[in-house]
């Protein structure tokens, strides 16, 4: 107990923290957290509190925490082989497996996976091979980028410009030139609110293809998205947006990068969102999902189209000059090959899609009518409120009075976290696979008695 008496000074003299207010944590006025355990759908901190965690970390724990057969692969990983690079063709069993696995899994169009660390890297890398791909077809003008508001791709130099959201732009000298943005398919967010959701898609078609003529596109390489907008405030496709867009690319010769960081391996109840929405992606980005985050993991999977080319362009040039010294790093691959096994032989995405069905509804039967709740929107295992000042007039609350940061705190005080999204006043959810539905029933009701509390009653 000596050591944990001072882990809160230690902590705030010594440990830069990432998506932090670092003054404030730095002098003490922001509370911490300090988890010291973990197991199915649970934390539990330094005092022994247990808690919910209805946003399995960073919506990444899909298997839950304290899985054995996970720990004990990668503790066996550690003792047999705890490192040996994958440069130059080298490889090991453990890393080779994964590779299989995952290729079995993904849509049949698909080539190759590269292995690296998060998401953010697996992006630089999808935005490398773009260029080079280019490059070797003979395209050097053909290498800028769109994304949309609202999206999350990252917080390196490229990827964080490939984020939507002002946070990661603000002071960073973000985002870099060649990075586009377009409109967010956030169909509660509409300007004009008389628009249909058949016609919402259509603007937000049209944005993109006012964009794509206004740049040329003979320069526009990929376009980039998440099937469902993660950290902008899990936001769900309107029907037929996926299929409008994907016909848009296919016209004007542009990549398309799925970022299914979030909703690869069956957040979405499908083992890929791309699956979910039908697209037809040249670039899948992985990660959380991957090895369920008991080891850092990432993956580019390149299409057969963009793997023929890199492959001229090594009989063109020479070795790829691209590598990370921890890419496909054995003991990663170890958590990944018992991590995907583990949600093969659980049936997590059943359980996924079905309790996640459960805790949809059960949010909308009882905050749906709520005068301050705007929206009630989600897919798979991924929720989120969205809370107004007005919802009738859907008018917004002043940011300054972070109502969602509110909701999200008294929540917490009441033993479940949900998430408070920095893209407005939004509280959202994405459990761990394993969720029961006593336990989405926990969500549901502390969450309507805190929205109750804070908001008053409807």
């Amino acid at each position: 107990m000596l050591t944990n008496d001072v882990l809160d000074k230690w902590d705030r003299e010594n440990f830069f923290h990432p998506s932090t207010h670092l003054a404030q944590h730095a002098r003490g006025d922001s509370a911490s957290r300090i988890v010291a355990g973990a197991q199915g759908s649970h934390i539990v901190d330094r005092d022994g509190t247990e808690i919910l965690d209805g946003f399995a970390g960073l919506y990444c724990v899909n298997a839950g925490y304290g899985q054995k057969p996970i720990t004990d692969a990668i503790a066996a990983q550690a003792a047999e082989l705890p490192y040996y690079h994958s440069y130059a063709g080298h490889g090991t069993e453990v890393s080779i497996t994964l590779a299989k696995m995952v290729m079995e899994r993904a849509p049949d169009h698909m080539s190759k996976v590269y292995f690296g660390l998060g998401g953010s890297d697996a992006n630089e890398t999808n935005i490398k091979l773009i260029w080079y791909y280019n490059n070797i077809l003979g395209r050097p003008e053909k290498k800028k980028i769109i994304s949309r508001w609202r999206g999350y791709h990252g917080s390196g130099l490229m990827t964080g410009s490939l984020t939507g959201l002002e946070l990661f732009h603000r002071k960073f000298d973000l985002p870099l030139a060649g990075v586009l943005h377009t409109e967010a398919p956030d169909f509660f967010r509409r300007a004009d609110l008389n628009q249909t959701e058949a016609e919402f898609v259509a603007h937000c078609v049209q944005k993109l293809e006012d964009m794509i003529a206004a740049e040329g596109a003979d320069t526009i390489a990929a376009f980039i998205g998440e099937p469902v907008l993660g950290t902008g405030g899990i936001v769900p496709p309107p029907a037929g947006y996926w299929e409008a867009i994907q016909a848009v690319l296919d016209k004007h010769d542009i990549l398309l990068v799925a970022d299914e960081v979030v909703t690869g391996f069956g957040r979405l109840g499908t083992m890929f969102g791309s699956e979910h929405y039908g697209m037809k992606p040249d670039f899948i980005t992985i990660a959380k999902g991957l090895t369920s985050a008991y080891a850092p993991l990432s993956g580019s999977i390149v299409s057969d189209k963009v793997w023929k080319v890199l492959e001229d362009g090594t009989d063109e040039n020479g070795p790829l000059g691209h590598g990370w010294t921890y890419s496909a790093h054995p003991i990663g691959a170890a958590a990944g090959v018992a991590n995907l096994e583990l949600i093969d032989d659980l049936n997590l995405i059943e359980n996924a899609k079905t309790v996640g069905a459960y805790l949809n509804a059960g949010l909308r039967d009882a905050l749906g009518s709520h005068q301050n709740v705007g929206d009630i929107r989600g897919v798979g295992m991924l929720c989120a409120l969205e809370f107004v000042q007005d919802r009738v007039a859907r008018t917004f609350y002043d940011p300054s009075e972070k109502i969602g940061v509110q909701i999200a705190a008294a929540l917490l005080g009441k033993g479940v976290i949900g998430r408070a999204m920095p893209q407005g006043d939004i509280l959202g959810f994405a459990p761990p696979f394993c969720l029961t539905t006593t336990e989405a029933d926990e969500i549901i009701s502390k969450t309507q008695t805190t929205v109750e509390e804070v908001l008053g009653k409807q």
